[in-house]
């Protein structure tokens, strides 16, 4: 089949519908203008002369982007997916109200054991709200996660790190997050200053933030795309205990690396009706 293949996609693979496709020749000579369809792909059928082209994608709002394309001797051209970066590197989502999609979320975080391998968790309920203020540095999130629902994939792990030695979950049922500022720290960057409460203390941790973009749903719903990290430091928050196997080597390490996925949806609820 002839003609020229290509898929339009922001960073987190919304589509971007409103993109335009641009092919010129090697000469400079415009050849084919074709704006995507809503799926963000652009299908023509015509077929293109053999030889070298440029492909260029524009669309409001973001930086245009531009390939070089070979097109073979049955006419046709296979771009593949070309990501849209916006212009505005630093640019939140829609001010507003974004409640987190558990659903669609992760919250993670691992662990050292014997220093020489790792134990990963995740916790499985939680929540929360994003507020996207007009001025960008003024956005707040409240987040509260659910001690108990730490999974390693061990039961005995999980009960032990359930227990007054780690997370006591008996006297501290959550874990809340809550910011205090945010700051711009390059392209789709942010540091956001909060405090943490885990195990009865509370601490101020930072998380690097990048917004990996927006887009509708197929319900027509708008979400987001965040990823954070940070690291903890267990001491901080009394978490002191520490088995030391006979190599004298603790069995867990001191320090925590965190991991947020996170994707939120545009309102002060979550949709009825499951996406």
């Amino acid at each position: 089949m002839a003609g020229v293949r290509a898929d339009i996609r922001t960073r987190d693979g919304w589509a971007v519908r409103h993109a335009v496709l641009t092919v010129t020749d090697a000469a400079g000579e415009q050849v084919l203008r074709a704006p995507v369809d809503d799926d963000g792909s652009v299908r023509t059928d015509e077929p293109l002369p053999a030889g070298s082209y440029t492909v260029l994608v524009t669309a409001v709002g973001y930086a245009p982007a531009a390939v070089t394309a070979l097109v073979t001797a049955s006419g046709r051209a296979d771009v593949g997916t070309l990501e849209l970066a916006r212009q505005d590197g630093t640019r939140l989502p829609a001010p507003g109200p974004w409640t987190i999609d558990p659903a669609h979320s992760r919250v993670a975080a691992t662990a050292q054991h014997l220093g020489i391998s790792s134990v990963h968790g995740r916790f499985t309920a939680f929540g929360g709200r994003i507020d996207i203020a007009e001025d960008p540095e003024k956005s707040r999130v409240e987040a509260v996660i659910r001690a108990d629902s730490i999974d390693t994939g061990n039961a005995l792990r999980d009960r032990h790190i359930r227990s007054a030695d780690f997370l006591n979950v008996a006297e501290h049922p959550d874990i809340t997050y809550r910011t205090t500022g945010v700051e711009a720290a390059g392209a789709d960057r942010w540091t956001v200053r909060g405090q943490l409460a885990m195990h009865g203390l509370v601490r101020n941790v930072d998380l690097d933030l990048t917004c990996l973009g927006t887009g509708p749903d197929s319900a027509g719903a708008q979400r987001a795309a965040f990823r954070a990290t940070t690291e903890l430091r267990r001491h901080d928050f009394a978490m002191t205990y520490n088995q030391v196997v006979a190599a004298g080597i603790a069995a867990i390490g001191t320090t925590l690396k965190v991991e947020l996925d996170i994707q939120a949806v545009q309102g002060e609820s979550l949709p009825s009706t499951p996406e």
